[in-house]
């Protein structure tokens, strides 16, 4: 199936779509790996809304048809990855592997040489996503406060090949 895709800016109307697509997807992908504080749905949606809603600027959105289906954040100043969702329906179908090459190419144009982002240890399916992307391991890291629950998860990192030099307008 081919899917009639376009990655563009988000929008703040979409807020509230972008957060949705985040929570269906982390509570299919994401929960079954989890425990204690970090299973609590509430705070997942809340968490979500606000990264969304914070984050919007340095976001990316994947369309179908013109419909929103999936979305990948950056953190501002660095080349790390915080944040790629696509909405379960359509994974597997090159919407991540989209949005991930589309983010590596703002980073290189910034001049990033480096791109890294986490994930949970236990989801093999995220870890290979990556590795099959170019992405290498380069940590085990626990997460969560001392004393309570934590989870495991992967730092991985993707080299790039940034732009030096000017960018000439085409005329």
């Amino acid at each position: 199936m081919t899917l009639n895709l376009s990655i563009r800016k988000a929008v703040p109307s979409e807020i509230e779509t972008l957060a949705d697509i985040a929570y269906v997807a982390w509570e299919r992908d994401l929960l079954p790996f989890l425990n204690g504080a970090a299973a609590s749905r509430n705070a997942e949606r809340h968490r979500l809304s606000a990264a969304v809603r914070d984050g919007l600027d340095r976001m990316i959105v994947a369309e179908v048809d013109g419909v929103a289906v999936g979305w990948c954040q950056r953190i501002r100043g660095r080349a790390y990855v915080p944040f790629l969702f696509v909405t379960p329906l359509l994974q597997n179908q090159g919407v991540g592997s989209a949005l991930l090459r589309r983010m590596e190419s703002i980073l290189e144009l910034e001049g990033a040489d480096r791109i890294q982002l986490d994930t949970l240890a236990d989801n093999v399916r995220a870890v290979n996503f990556y590795q099959h992307q170019g992405y290498q391991i380069l940590a085990l890291k626990s997460e969560g406060r001392p004393g309570q629950e934590t989870q495991m998860s992967i730092r991985l990192e993707k080299r790039l090949s940034p732009w030096h030099g000017p960018i000439d307008d085409i005329e």
